[in-house]
């Protein structure tokens, strides 16, 4: 059985961020750590810095965490 997508990123977060960065560059790399891969964390983030709704910023997190998805 696989583990679920939350614990999955959060436990490789200190990898992805990194990549995370890449994507929203407008992030800093300790901000995303800080985030700890928490979806709520990172979409409030994405929301706003780069002034967005927050159901745009939550499918641009879900995608990434999707994405990036490793077992």
């Amino acid at each position: 059985m696989s583990r679920p997508l939350a614990e999955i990123i959060q436990k490789n977060w200190r990898k992805l961020a990194g990549l995370a960065l890449i994507v929203w560059d407008e992030l800093t790399l300790d901000e995303l750590i800080k985030s700890e891969g928490d979806a709520q964390k990172l979409t409030n983030l994405v929301q706003q810095r780069y002034d967005m709704p927050r159901e745009d910023a939550s499918k641009q997190v879900m995608s990434f965490f999707e994405r990036h998805r490793t077992s």
